[in-house]
């Protein structure tokens, strides 16, 4: 049962209210939950604590509220502990791996668009925030029931591509590890003779107008720098179900479709360069760029254009989710996208804006020299990991270090929202005593250490009413939150919640650890506890799935 949702349906009852939010509150002498009764002093025009006073004789106290209790304008919940410790170990024992789903996305499907990096390069650290958030979206959108496509747009069109090409003439034996450089190489030389350009652009003028050569030519420096980076994302464990090209979209009748119905609207016209834009003025997007420029003066579509129509067709593929993943610098040009999609009738994808990504000791040395690149960043984590496993076993094992290396990263992105900058640092990311993805592999490797020691299947049937000690009740509590913790990260598609949520678990798992004696204690109280541990070790594994992060038996 999930007890904040029954609690907040009897509130809606009471107060005729369909909004409402309860809070948890700091001490657990002030209740399991608590309703602040600020929000319907409007409504009935009376002082909040007034308010609070007259809920609470309203409200039935059987069932499973033990009681109420008024503190001025707060309305606190005192939830049946029995009937909290029956419901939730019941709950995880019967739905194992599925328990926090509400299964809501049952016969639903949803579209997903992350990462989509310019294939001109290796991935740098910034960019894989976002595959990280998009790959954690998809686990708990499947988690959900949904049926989820992740879809990777491929940017191979455009100067940087071309200039890429460029560079890569006359080599041969080309790899992925070479682009960097001649990537690198070629704006130096663009640099110091700038007539170069004129070379660049001709090669996009010709990728434009279909030139067979000149296509091959950048299909297979695209596909050597996109398998390349799938090559690295796919060590962290993220995989996609379609590629969709920008090309696609120079040659495809949609963008010109597109072009007619914008003309309709009468928000469409060419400017002095003979550009056709489209008027943005009414939605005061930007006083600087009041416009959405779509084509050259030769009418031949930009990059808004092409992104417009690839959206509509997402659209109208009917997923009953489509959702975006996009740097905060994208801010405004989706908003001029979303302004121009809702001309045309369309409603936008949900967007998921993200910040940057700052070492918290500065930059480390990469080949480029002003940047960090995922490989290289992967690879510091790993030796890192091998490092603190030798401390503690003399001796180090590679599997395992990659999981902990890997874990390290993905939660120290993913534990923070999207819109904040994550500030990484190492010592902290590695840290197996702090806020950490180590310490959550760790704190279920202890679970199983116990589970281990006991060398028995967990008795389900145990007697769990026995479990009334604090550290216990506090246990349950959280154990019992994890499906509206999901609710909520579903709704808000923000899953560092579910990060905060399992490490405020394993503190109180560890809590309960150092004050209850679990192997030592009596028969049936031993049989309960090993219950209850086997029970947050399940949470802990569903929750840890849902951000990417592999557990280990041992550490």
């Amino acid at each position: 049962m999930d007890f904040k949702q029954k609690i907040i349906e009897i509130l809606q009852k009471a107060t005729n209210q369909k909004e409402i939010e309860i809070e948890i509150p700091p001490d657990s002498s002030m209740g399991d939950y608590a309703f602040p009764c600020f929000s319907l002093a409007k409504v009935y025009k009376k002082n909040p604590a007034d308010i609070a006073k007259e809920l609470k004789d309203k409200i039935n106290e059987e069932g499973i509220i033990d009681r109420i209790e008024v503190k001025g304008p707060y309305l606190n919940f005192f939830v049946n502990k029995n009937k909290i410790v029956e419901d939730t170990i019941k709950k995880i024992i019967k739905e194992k791996d599925k328990y926090g789903s509400s299964n809501v996305g049952k016969g639903k499907k949803a579209l997903i668009e992350h990462t989509s990096i310019n294939p001109n390069a290796s991935p740098h650290v910034g960019r894989a925030r976002n595959a990280l958030i998009g790959d954690s979206i998809t686990g708990l959108l499947k988690f959900q029931g949904y049926k989820v496509e992740t879809h990777y747009f491929v940017n191979d069109v455009g100067k940087q591509i071309a200039m890429l090409v460029l560079g890569c003439k006359g080599k041969k034996n080309l790899k992925f590890n070479d682009l960097l450089k001649i990537y690198i190489d070629i704006n130096k030389k663009i640099e110091e003779k700038p007539e170069l350009e004129k070379e660049v652009f001709e090669l996009l003028n010709q990728f434009e107008k279909n030139n067979k050569k000149i296509v091959n030519q950048f299909k297979k420096i695209v596909g050597i720098c996109v398998k390349g980076q799938l090559s690295i994302l796919s060590e962290l464990g993220i995989e996609y179900d379609k590629f969709d090209y920008e090309s696609d979209y120079l040659w495809k009748e949609l963008t010109k479709d597109v072009l007619k119905k914008l003309e309709k609207t009468g928000k469409l016209f060419t400017d002095e360069e003979g550009r056709l834009v489209l008027d943005q003025k009414e939605y005061s997007l930007s006083m600087k760029s009041p416009v959405l420029v779509l084509t050259r003066a030769d009418k031949t579509s930009l990059y808004p254009l092409r992104d417009m129509a690839y959206t509509i067709d997402k659209i109208n593929k009917g997923f009953h989710k489509n959702i975006i993943v996009l740097g905060e610098d994208q801010k405004l040009y989706f908003q001029q996208l979303k302004s121009g999609l809702d001309l045309l009738g369309y409603k936008a994808p949900e967007v998921i804006h993200y910040s940057f990504v700052l070492l918290a000791e500065g930059k480390m040395s990469t080949r480029k020299g002003n940047l960090v690149l995922l490989e290289d960043f992967m690879k510091e984590a790993l030796d890192k990991a091998k490092e603190e496993i030798k401390k503690r076993h003399d001796k180090t094992d590679e599997k395992a270090a990659r999981k902990i290396a890997y874990g390290a990263i993905k939660y120290s992105v993913l534990r923070v929202s999207p819109e904040k900058n994550v500030v990484f640092d190492w010592q902290q990311a590695l840290n197996f005593e702090g806020d950490s993805g180590p310490y959550l592999q760790y704190a279920y490797v202890r679970i199983n250490s116990v589970l281990e020691k006991y060398g028995k299947k967990v008795d389900e049937k145990a007697d769990f009413s026995l479990l009334k000690q604090k550290e216990e009740t506090e246990l349950i509590k959280k154990l019992s939150a994890f499906p509206a913790v999901i609710e909520d990260a579903t709704k808000q598609l923000k899953t560092h919640l579910i990060a905060s949520y399992l490490t405020e678990l394993s503190q109180l798992f560890s809590n309960f650890y150092h004050s209850c004696q679990i192997l030592k204690e009596e028969e049936n109280l031993k049989k309960a506890r090993l219950l209850l541990a086997y029970c947050t070790k399940q949470v802990l594994a569903n929750g840890l799935n849902l951000l990417g992060i592999d557990v280990l038996e041992r550490m």
